[in-house]
């Protein structure tokens, strides 16, 4: 598309929303909606109320969320605990998974046969 082209249909567009714009500011519907949140706002700070306050107020329950849903029980049964014992160094490691950062610091060392043969649980 040209940039005359593009030019021409966002003035269309820019004009067809002026014309929705003049149209809602004639409108009494919105001029009392107006109206009314002026004074309402006014009323708000009068009585050093926040909207929140008014809502909580008004209608306790809303400001609760629904019930999140119970997470149904897992099937897996859960890790055990495994000690290992650096002979070396007298260290102790206890884990539930191998994701442990001195157990994988010794098995780049070690190796991981021999870090298993450290295993007392």
């Amino acid at each position: 598309m040209s940039k005359l082209a593009e030019f021409r249909q966002l003035e269309k567009h820019l004009a067809e929303q002026l014309q929705a714009l003049e149209a809602l500011k004639g409108d009494t519907g919105l001029k009392k909606e107006i109206e009314f949140e002026t004074k309402l706002r006014a009323l708000l700070a009068e009585y050093g109320y926040s909207l929140l306050n008014v809502i909580n107020l008004l209608d306790p329950k809303s400001g609760r969320r629904a019930p999140v849903a119970e997470p149904q029980a897992s099937t897996r049964k859960p890790r055990e605990m495994k000690v290992y014992k650096n002979p070396e160094t007298g260290e102790v490691v206890e884990t539930k998974g191998g994701n442990h950062k001195i157990l994988k610091e010794w098995k780049a060392k070690y190796g991981s046969d021999t870090v298993e043969s450290w295993l007392t649980k």
